[in-house]
């Protein structure tokens, strides 16, 4: 029995439909989208909107985010806004610097080339873009991964447990310094 050519063809749309799944980005890929690294944003990002059309977007972390960059100490919001285009970010909020005893706030960010200008209104500081090769973490910023000593986790048989924070590690900890 032959279908009706409406029925096969709706068929054919449902299937279509159903079958096609739209990947939404990441707020670390979104901002690559407007020629900014996606180290813009510190790790741990839960979520954002994007109104394409305006550039008016929303940015949500867990918490807020605290990191010390060549000297300066940064705090993320636990929710970020303003409007962003090509090398530009204006109208930011919930992005602050400290500045001697203030906290000020960063209200824009614009790329030059391979620089990146961070203004608090009044006054503005540049980086290098290539500072900004990974998302900088809570705490530690860019400088997560600087070894200061090795770290071993050991069991009471002396067995190594460490194994890249899986696993609840409420043994002894050993220190061993490579100075």
């Amino acid at each position: 029995m032959a279908l009706p050519p409406a029925t096969l063809l709706s068929l054919i749309l449902i299937t279509t439909i159903t079958t096609t799944t739209v990947t939404a980005l990441t707020a670390y890929e979104a901002v690559i989208q407007y020629d900014f690294p996606p180290s813009l944003l510190p790790v741990g990002v839960t979520g954002y909107t994007l109104n394409k059309a305006t550039g008016a977007f929303e940015v949500y972390l867990p918490d807020t985010c605290s990191y010390t960059v060549e000297g300066y100490n940064v705090k993320y919001q636990s929710y970020i806004s303003g409007i962003i285009s090509k090398d530009k970010v204006t109208k930011l909020k919930g992005v602050n610097v400290k500045v001697l005893f203030f906290w000020l706030d960063i209200v824009e960010v614009t790329r030059d080339g391979d620089r990146m200008y961070f203004s608090v209104g009044i006054a503005s500081a540049w980086f290098d873009i290539g500072r900004y090769v990974e998302s900088p973490q809570c705490g530690c910023g860019f400088d997560c991964n600087k070894v200061v000593g090795v770290i071993e986790v050991k069991d009471d048989h002396g067995d190594n447990i460490c194994s890249g924070g899986s696993r609840k590690m409420t043994k002894d900890v050993h220190v061993f310094n490579d100075a």
